[in-house]
């Protein structure tokens, strides 16, 4: 298992975009994509991976949002619930920017995940940012393993 710690990601809506090429409709990454792809793909080698793994992963996502100037004020108003309020995208689209941005760096392809849990995080000090552990599986036994060909 590998545990990376990285900035946090842009919205999905800003990470891809719609357009025509030659006529035909089209989706692109962004340049803040390709940007932030080049910072987690340095980071993920960083860390240790050499190479995408080419078989099946599990992933532990925990997403922390950046932690506003007046979270004190909003934690005494509301301690339980107080960072529903903070802004932060969305689960699901942080799932998807993030295997985007690691596919061919730390696994080969996302149709390989078959876990994931997702979680937002109460902001804290140390920053908006996204922390991945990812569990490397076993691969998928072969159909035609112990078959006489």
């Amino acid at each position: 298992m590998i545990t990376l710690t990285l900035p946090y990601p842009p919205s999905a809506n800003r990470y891809w975009r719609h357009g025509t090429i030659k006529g035909r409709a089209a989706v692109f990454l962004s340049k803040e994509a390709k940007d932030y792809k080049a910072v987690v793909a340095h980071m993920a080698k960083a860390a240790g991976i050499r190479q995408p793994h080419p078989g099946r992963t599990a992933l532990t996502i925990r997403l922390y949002p950046n932690r506003p100037q007046d979270w004190a004020r909003r934690a005494r108003r509301d301690p339980e619930t107080w960072d529903d309020t903070v802004q932060c995208i969305d689960l699901g689209n942080c799932e998807k920017v993030l295997s985007d941005a690691l596919n061919g760096v730390a696994w080969v392809d996302d149709k390989k995940h078959r876990r994931i849990v997702l979680e937002r995080m109460e902001p804290d000090e140390k920053g908006a940012r996204v922390e991945v552990e990812i569990e490397f599986l076993a691969a998928a036994p072969s159909l035609l393993d112990g078959v006489a060909a």
